[in-house]
């Protein structure tokens, strides 16, 4: 089920938005113009974005059927974004048919989208709500019919935090979320970074200060902070491809310049 009540006018192409910049670095077709040309400058300022879009992208699915085969069966997914097959649902009914999985963005677009590709199947729904307002999304009737906070829940926070500024609590945020769930449940979190390239090239966070959200990159640290109250699963808070990879991690060049960090944790 989803749920789209916004107006039409919701839809905002006057600022770039930080979800369809994302569908542009992963190819997708669901951005504007203002997205484009945003986008690309922060390629040019910032040559990672793309490698970095698609390394996240596959932490996601690699970090989804981990938790499915330990034995979860209903995840949340804050700030899913444009939908890019295969969806949070798709890689989790790999592993399990019966997955059940709420999806939460903040983008009217996504909604709009979320009919066709999200929510076309039972066990599925899209709730449009903020990150920033944690509680409001645990409360949400849709979230509530679909996801019972009795067993274990996955949620995921992937390339959303770093969005959020110190100033919204950040760590506030994943607070609330955790304290929501019982034992046994997993926080899947990935955020952007600067600590791989203090190289050189332009500040792409000037980009997003013209977009509908500022771009907060954080280090090693403050990632790992953000898992206060979960173990983290080894081999901890990494660069994204180096996440439990399927594989030896092909093209070591391109990984190099990944700009994100990943992690999984656990709530005992």
């Amino acid at each position: 089920m989803a749920e789209q009540g916004f107006p039409v006018g919701a839809i905002d192409t006057s600022k770039p938005h930080p979800a369809r910049m994302y569908d542009y670095y992963l190819g997708g077709r669901d951005n504007y113009e203002v997205d484009r040309e945003a986008a690309e400058r922060v390629i040019e300022m910032a040559a990672e974005a793309r490698p970095s879009a698609r390394a996240n992208r596959q932490l996601l699915l690699r970090a989804v059927r981990h938790v499915v085969r330990q034995g979860v069966r209903q995840i949340i997914d804050i700030g899913t974004g444009i939908p890019t097959s295969p969806n949070t649902h798709e890689a989790a009914r790999e592993i399990a048919p019966d997955v059940r999985v709420a999806y939460v963005d903040n983008d009217p677009i996504v909604a709009t989208h979320a009919g066709a590709k999200l929510t076309n199947t039972t066990g599925t729904a899209f709730v449009l709500a903020d990150a920033r307002q944690p509680r409001t999304i645990l409360d949400h009737p849709e979230i509530r019919s679909l996801i019972d906070f009795d067993q274990p829940v996955a949620v995921l926070l992937v390339a959303v935090l770093h969005f959020i500024k110190d100033e919204e609590d950040p760590a506030g945020i994943v607070g609330t979320l955790r304290d929501a769930l019982p034992a046994g449940s997993y926080l899947v979190l990935t955020h952007g970074t600067t600590d791989f390239h203090g190289d050189g090239g332009g500040d792409a966070s000037e980009v997003y200060k013209a977009a509908t959200a500022t771009l907060n990159l954080r280090d090693q640290a403050a990632v790992e902070a953000l898992f206060a109250g979960f173990e983290l699963l080894e081999p901890g808070v990494v660069q994204a491809p180096l996440w439990r990879p399927d594989g030896p991690v092909a093209d070591a060049a391109e990984s190099h310049r990944v700009a994100f960090y990943g992690g999984v944790g656990i709530k005992r």
